[in-house]
């Protein structure tokens, strides 16, 4: 049985764009194309307003090619983003809230320094 089918809606990354359209990793053996004609019923000047490379958005199958393992896909006709339901957690604050990094700040800095220093000597010396 087939993983992937035609009309089926899935999910997938964004690995690269062109100018002709946006390319789409949907597992590790599958990636497709989404044409730029399949990515809006408007004119789309720049597909960077639509999508960005990392995007995890989902997609429609069109087309499988089984055995090259490439699919045609479209975002036109769907709701392609995927961050919707993406609840943020509140940050809860610890009892010693900056007292931490005022601490810790100037024995970073002390190090880092010599760090520096060390590498800056190396280069001297040679």
């Amino acid at each position: 049985m087939a993983k992937y089918k035609k009309g089926r809606i899935i999910h997938g990354t964004v690995t690269g764009i062109e100018s002709y359209g946006v390319f789409v990793s949907c597992d590790e053996y599958y990636s497709g194309l989404i044409h730029i004609s399949e990515i809006s019923y408007g004119y789309v000047k720049h597909i960077t307003d639509y999508v960005n490379v990392g995007d995890v958005i989902y997609v429609e199958i069109l087309d499988v090619d089984e055995g090259l393992g490439q699919l045609k896909l479209s975002i036109k006709n769907i709701d392609y983003k995927c961050n919707k339901g993406v609840r943020r957690r509140r940050i809860k604050e610890t009892p010693l809230g900056f007292t931490t990094l005022q601490y810790n700040l100037p024995l970073w800095i002390e190090k880092s320094l010599k760090k520096i220093k060390k590498v800056s000597n190396s280069i001297d010396k040679k």
